[in-house]
């Protein structure tokens, strides 16, 4: 997709846990370890970009982790899961990113990547800051979204 703001995109970044285990997706431009994600399009909330995007890159039906305090049903409005988080961070001189990150459940860890060269792991707790060069932060969301899960 192309970008929706000539200086800011927002985008989604998803934890997904399927049996005690968080994947982690090696982002194919940047060389980082990330969750699955990517840009919230113009016609759709952060939920349904979320789901969309672990649906595209990786195969998964993922169920998002719903922390919401208020879930009330109106006829006009519709009470959104809260990120777990939020960031905003370069991409370019010219182009940033604010980023939402959500955890998510999968029935299933078979994973079918968009693409033949991406790279991921499904990692449990104690496997995760062994991951070769993961961020710190990146470690902290994976690890709340396998909490959040047993949780559930």
């Amino acid at each position: 997709m192309g970008h929706i703001h000539e200086k800011i995109d927002f985008t989604v970044e998803v934890f997904v846990v399927h049996t005690d285990k968080v994947l982690l997706r090696k982002h194919d431009k940047y060389n980082i370890w990330l969750g699955v994600g990517g840009h919230i399009e113009l016609d759709e909330d952060p939920e349904e970009a979320a789901i969309r995007e672990v649906k595209e890159e990786v195969g998964l039906d993922v169920r998002l982790i719903d922390t919401r305090i208020c879930k009330d049903r109106e006829e006009d409005k519709k009470e959104l899961i809260p990120p777990l988080g939020m960031s905003r961070h370069h991409i370019s001189e010219t182009h940033e990113h604010i980023t939402l990150f959500y955890a998510a459940m999968s029935e299933s860890d078979v994973v079918v990547p968009e693409k033949n060269s991406d790279e991921w792991v499904w990692c449990h707790e104690g496997e995760i800051d062994a991951v070769q060069g993961i961020s710190h932060h990146i470690s902290v969301y994976a690890k709340e979204a396998l909490r959040l899960a047993r949780e559930r």
